[in-house]
């Protein structure tokens, strides 16, 4: 049996903000995902086209608090976050334009099951020209947010953190290889992995 999901942010009602969302996209014709984690390497939808691209303004971090899908209330684990300043490379997705409406829904229900990211249209520059896409950013002041977390409570986290689709150490691992894969050079992902390796987690 899974831990239950805590209840939506107090003002921050995921349908509403799917609404405003899907307005929006709706207006601007294509519907572009920019996928920065685990939405490289298992998207949940089909897309027609899909291409590197830098986002600047925001950068990945492995600093927001999971207490379902890769930890427990008892011992959190961590996840991706799109958190502001610098830069981050991905992968931006195009939807289908017959089934982008349901896609959207779906993955709101992934992302966005308690309202915790501030989805955002971020500029995605990619080899064909800039995209506008649909990113899920996390605020400095969400109750999710870890802060700084030292090396010693980082390899704690790896070590014992699961969830409800695994560990924490196995989403980092996914992700590094995802990146790899696409010729993405994160220092601080890479960093992670080789202190991973370094105490004999990988």
């Amino acid at each position: 049996m899974t831990d239950p999901l805590p209840p939506p942010l107090p003002g921050r009602h995921p349908e509403e903000m799917l609404r405003r969302t899907r307005a929006q996209w709706r207006g601007r014709g294509e519907l572009w995902v920019f996928g920065y984690a685990s939405l490289i390497w298992r998207q949940e939808f089909d897309a027609v086209e899909h291409r590197p691209a830098l986002v600047r303004g925001w950068h990945r971090a492995l600093r927001m608090r999971s207490r379902v899908n890769r930890g427990t209330p008892q011992q959190p684990g961590l996840v991706f976050a799109l958190l502001p300043g610098g830069a981050c490379r991905g992968v931006v997705f195009r939807l289908r334009r017959d089934s982008a409406d349901a896609d959207l829904e779906r993955l709101w229900a992934r992302e966005m099951p308690t309202g915790v990211y501030d989805p955002r249209w971020l500029p995605a520059i990619t080899p064909q020209g800039t995209v506008h896409a649909l990113a899920f950013t996390l605020s400095r002041r969400s109750e999710a947010y870890m802060g700084g977390i030292a090396d010693e409570q980082m390899l704690h986290i790896l070590r014992h953190a699961s969830g409800r689709y695994g560990s924490t150490l196995q989403y980092l691992a996914d992700t590094a290889r995802a990146l790899r894969e696409r010729g993405v050079h994160d220092r601080e992902v890479q960093r992670l992995m080789a202190l991973a390796a370094e105490h004999g987690l990988l």
